[in-house]
């Protein structure tokens, strides 16, 4: 079985700095696999802006 966090993040702006690299890092050394990006919102351009990150880890129940 597994479990999975969704984790929102934006990937910078003009006045911040990208966190998606040191969020995807951090929860790998806990034990959580990547699966998935997706964009959430998007600026009046269509780019987005914010996104989640979607990770999954085995747990020990069955």
């Amino acid at each position: 079985m597994y479990e999975y966090n969704f984790v929102e993040t934006s990937l910078g702006g003009f006045f911040s700095s990208a966190t998606h690299q040191e969020t995807i890092h951090q929860y790998a050394k806990e034990g959580w696999r990547l699966v998935q990006v997706l964009p959430t919102n998007y600026n009046g351009h269509g780019k987005p802006t914010h996104y989640e990150i979607i990770f999954e880890r085995l747990t020990s129940k069955e």
